[in-house]
């Protein structure tokens, strides 16, 4: 009779834990999107970068162009309302709109970020897995 009570303040305490490791997960996300969105408003691409999953840095840099063509522009809007939708278990999808103002010639476009992110439990961190913004507008 005693082990019923006990056996139901360890599963409470379970779902408690559970929940906790939730909470800091979302929390994270949180986090990690406020951070990079910052870095994105300031057109800090480099500093951007660090943010792309490791592998994925490593399996597609960005090349010297690329890099220089990220210099020549600066962000006047970083538009992420519609914010994180989750799509796979460790995976959250954001759509973001981007405005940006050739600094050579003053002129505005907007490109669609379409962001894949990606928590790694081991790490307890996310991770952008779809890049930096492909700006080229191809």
């Amino acid at each position: 009779m005693r082990r019923l009570p006990l056996l139901l303040v360890m599963f409470a305490a379970v779902l408690l834990l559970g929940g906790c490791a939730s909470d800091q997960r979302n929390q994270s996300l949180i986090t990690t999107l406020n951070a990079y969105a910052n870095t994105m408003r300031w057109g800090d691409f480099r500093t951007a970068l660090q943010f792309v999953d490791p592998k994925e840095r490593e399996a597609h840099p960005p090349s010297a162009l690329d890099m220089e063509r990220y210099k020549q522009l600066k962000v006047s809007d970083y538009n992420d309302d519609a914010g994180p939708r989750p799509s796979a278990e460790n995976e959250v999808r954001q759509v973001v709109q981007i405005n940006l103002v050739n600094v050579h010639t003053q002129s505005e476009r907007s490109v669609i970020d379409h962001q894949v992110w990606r928590y790694d439990p081991q790490e307890k961190r996310w991770w952008l897995m779809s890049g930096l913004p492909d700006i080229t507008g191809e």
